[in-house]
């Protein structure tokens, strides 16, 4: 497991997702907390490239020793590449969830809609809220 941790650069969607932004396109994954509250990861269904996502809907599951969970996706797009790597190795996404745990990639129909997302001090905060 990796430790707790929320990278500055990213965007986060109250469910537990982040998006790493560039240019039109972003990359899609789940937060420290979400893989900490899964555990172990053990499968990973993803959508197929072309596919397209919408803000706030599941796009795939991950699924841990303990229970299924939605991966829901931070804005709206088109699937331009899947994390084989996830595929294979499923724990990928508790060893490293922002690094080669990154779950997808998808050209964005909207980029204002990032502008809903919480920035990292506002996600520690609704964290600290989930908590108390």
């Amino acid at each position: 497991m990796s430790d707790e941790t929320y990278p500055a650069e990213l965007r986060y969607h109250p469910e537990h997702d982040w998006a790493r932004v560039d240019g039109d396109e972003a990359t899609f994954g789940v937060t420290w907390y979400a893989q900490d509250a899964l555990g172990e990861v053990v499968y990973y269904d993803p959508p197929a490239v072309g596919d397209t996502v919408t803000a706030g809907s599941s796009y795939g599951e991950l699924e841990s020793v303990k229970a299924v969970s939605d991966i829901i996706a931070p804005a709206s797009g088109e699937v331009t590449a899947v994390n084989d790597k996830v595929s294979d190795a499923p724990e990928l996404v508790n060893s490293d969830p922002y690094g080669d745990g990154w779950l997808i990639k998808v050209r964005l129909a909207d980029a204002s809609q990032l502008d809903a997302l919480m920035d990292e001090a506002a996600y520690r905060a609704y964290l600290a809220g989930l908590s108390a």
